[in-house]
């Protein structure tokens, strides 16, 4: 096997590719991932090979062999905490992230505490009611958060479909806000990885402070 390049070496690739300042900013970054399946773990590694400096990562299921056609995992992890597994696929391309798992339920209870130090928060869970609180939240109790969330990445339809849509100064929603899983429409890695990537490419968007009108 081949040495790992240093830490040097990495970020100067990095730059080279972003600029320099765009990708101290990046560096600097916290992001916090709340839910780990096909949106959170491909909203992951983008963020993980955009250089940003640390990602909070929230999730207290474990992969199972129904999460390898689109989630990033690997068939040797399953069983495996899904943060754990998670974070030795993002190390594996990232070597100098630093990653904060943390292997639970977000609730209203817990949640102002562990997303406290993120400056981007992105939803990623599956179940509506899961995705309500979180957002109903963040509104609420955090309202200096930016927050990213994602309505609508099931079935075949077009993937042009999938909009990135700017609701409030900080609030963002990433999907076609129509196709919803249900016992008729299931996901596809494709289309599910294409929402993921609005919302990856909104937290870095932001960063940069790239605000659409």
């Amino acid at each position: 096997m081949s040495e790992l390049p240093t830490r040097e070496a990495f970020t100067r690739a990095l730059k080279a590719r972003h600029g320099a300042a765009l990708q101290q900013t990046f560096a600097n970054a916290t992001i916090a991932i709340c839910g780990l399946g096909g949106l959170g773990s491909n909203i992951a590694i983008s963020l993980a090979r955009a250089g940003i400096g640390t990602l909070l990562l929230i999730d207290y299921d474990s992969v199972d062999i129904s999460n390898l056609h689109r989630q990033q995992y690997k068939a040797a992890q399953i069983g495996l905490p899904k943060t754990e597994a998670l974070t030795a696929n993002l190390i594996e391309l990232s070597p100098y992230i630093k990653i904060i798992p943390h292997t639970v339920r977000l609730t209203e209870s817990n949640l102002s505490p562990l997303l406290s130090d993120a400056d981007i928060i992105c939803e990623a869970f599956d179940h509506p009611e899961e995705k309500a609180m979180l957002v109903n939240a963040v509104l609420e109790r955090m309202p200096d958060k930016y927050l990213i969330a994602a309505s609508g990445m099931a079935g075949l339809s077009s993937p042009n479909s999938i909009k990135t849509k700017k609701i409030t100064p900080r609030f963002y929603l990433c999907g076609d806000q129509i196709n919803e899983v249900n016992s008729e429409t299931g996901l596809f890695s494709s289309r599910v990885t294409i929402c993921a990537a609005h919302q990856a490419h909104t937290a870095l968007r932001i960063l940069a402070k790239e605000y659409d009108p």
